[in-house]
């Protein structure tokens, strides 16, 4: 299993992401990961990073799908992949339906047929073919102009069984998010992956694992509720928890409930990665570490330091060249 991690808050300058692109140039993590960028859009922070000598392999987890058509967003992906000269991972979702229905007028009446158009016409141009494709909900007849570039993945956010499903069936990758790793190893990955059979080449899986190191100064319920309570307060992230034996009502215990179900690992740095062994055990492929609860509590360079701790931690040869220190991991933030 491959270790990544994600960026941790949402950034209104691009210093700011530095030292978070260093840890992936430093340690054995694998590739930088980066939600829907509403302040500093995700791709050109990328593109800014590359355009300073940092370059680093990508993932946009998840990208979501009512800011830009289907080819615009082939036309990003592929850009990042040729800013950076790495690999990219390029994560959709249709976002909830109330961001549907204020930026597209209504929400998408069936969201997973909205979720095979796009990320078909995505698949398709970016493996080079002329996509004609008249959907319900997105059209193209199109192809990019060629030029050689590293590979685009193209993955599916995922939170429940019909959703794995279709990404076991138009995707390369699974993205998950706020799911344990008995949930993914029980419902998701299975749905998933018994679509899959039928397709020569395997199914991907990322789960994105929001994590915290213990310490005196922190309190594991305020960490998960930063970690996960705006995405708790959602109706579709509410379904996806209840389908996993987790109830959240919005209340102050939510975060309890989450650290519990398995959702939030907090503890040390190798108490941490046992739990993250079941993911490895469920038939997960990478696990992307996201602090992004230390970085709204305590801070960014706080949320720098549990990052390197935790990869310094990886067991076995994972860890190797991973050094005692790196300047600037946990720095001034800009």
């Amino acid at each position: 299993m491959r270790y990544s991690i994600l960026l941790p808050f949402g950034p209104n300058r691009p210093e700011q992401v530095v030292p978070f692109a260093n840890l992936v140039r430093w340690t054995a993590a694998e590739r930088l990961w980066q939600g829907q960028g509403l302040v500093l859009e995700s791709h050109h922070l990328a593109s800014w990073l590359s355009g300073i000598g940092i370059r680093v392999p990508m993932g946009f987890g998840v990208s979501l799908m009512p800011f830009r058509s289907p080819f615009h967003a082939a036309v990003e992906a592929r850009s990042v992949a040729l800013a950076t000269g790495h690999p990219v991972v390029a994560g959709f979702g249709p976002g909830a339906a109330s961001l549907q229905e204020s930026l597209l007028g209504k929400p998408y009446a069936s969201p997973l047929r909205a979720s095979r158009e796009y990320v078909s016409i995505v698949r398709g141009l970016l493996a080079g073919t002329h996509v004609d494709l008249a959907g319900e909900y997105h059209s193209v007849s199109a192809s990019l102009f060629r030029t050689p570039a590293p590979p685009v993945s193209v993955g599916l956010g995922v939170l429940r069984e019909r959703m794995a499903a279709l990404a076991g069936e138009v995707a390369d990758t699974a993205i998950t998010w706020m799911g344990s790793a008995r949930y993914l190893g029980e419902t998701l990955i299975p749905a998933a992956r018994a679509v899959r059979r039928t397709l020569p080449e395997p199914l991907k899986v990322t789960a994105i694992v929001p994590v915290a190191l213990s310490g005196p100064d922190r309190k594991a319920v305020d960490l998960a509720a930063a970690a996960c309570g705006s995405h708790a307060q959602l109706p579709h992230y509410q379904a996806t928890l209840r389908r996993a034996g987790i109830e959240v009502r919005g209340e102050p215990e939510d975060g309890a409930r989450l650290i519990d179900g398995g959702v939030f690992l907090y503890g040390s740095a190798r108490e941490i990665h046992e739990r993250l062994a079941a993911y490895r055990a469920a038939g997960v492929d990478e696990v992307v570490l996201n602090a992004t609860g230390v970085g709204l509590v305590h801070g960014p360079q706080a949320a720098a330091r549990d990052l390197l701790r935790i990869l310094e931690a990886l067991p076995g040869p994972a860890s190797a060249g991973a050094e005692t220190e790196h300047p600037g991991a946990g720095g001034d933030q800009p």
